[in-house]
């Protein structure tokens, strides 16, 4: 699995106009699924969000948390994770699990980090989403697990 991350002040997910998953200060989490991934990855995934250090401490520091903040997390399925841009002007998507294999492990991921204690708000599996954030620092990173 992959995930692009980034740290937000606020973010939501809005579909045919209507909010379907928003947060204040969190992580804004992009998970994209490939064909070898399962239960394992998920979860690891979920950890290292939940324990990924990058707000800020008293003295300014990333140092801190989900685990440690009252931070949320916004999950958004992101399939154009896995695009393969190395050929031609067309992405190949040929990398990204099938819908089938992929939307019981986005959703996996979103209840390992609530069972971890996070509060976590979701788009909806194959919409066509918009996704507002702010993004915080800026701080975007790419993760795989």
């Amino acid at each position: 699995m992959r995930a692009l991350v980034q740290r937000v002040t606020e973010a939501r997910v809005t579909i045919d106009g209507a909010v379907v998953g928003e947060i204040g200060v969190g992580l804004c989490v992009f998970a994209g699924v490939t064909h070898g991934d399962g239960e394992p990855q998920a979860r690891r995934l979920a950890e290292k969000l939940w324990q990924l250090r990058v707000f800020p401490d008293d003295d300014g520091v990333m140092n801190r948390s989900l685990a440690e903040t009252t931070g949320a997390a916004l999950v958004v399925s992101q399939f154009t994770l896995y695009a393969d841009t190395r050929r031609g002007r067309r992405p190949s998507w040929a990398a990204a699990a099938p819908p089938a294999r992929a939307a019981p492990l986005v959703a996996s991921l979103t209840h390992a980090l609530r069972e971890l204690g996070a509060t976590v708000a979701t788009g909806r599996f194959g919409a066509d989403m918009s996704v507002e954030l702010v993004n915080d620092g800026p701080v975007t990173l790419l993760l795989e697990v």
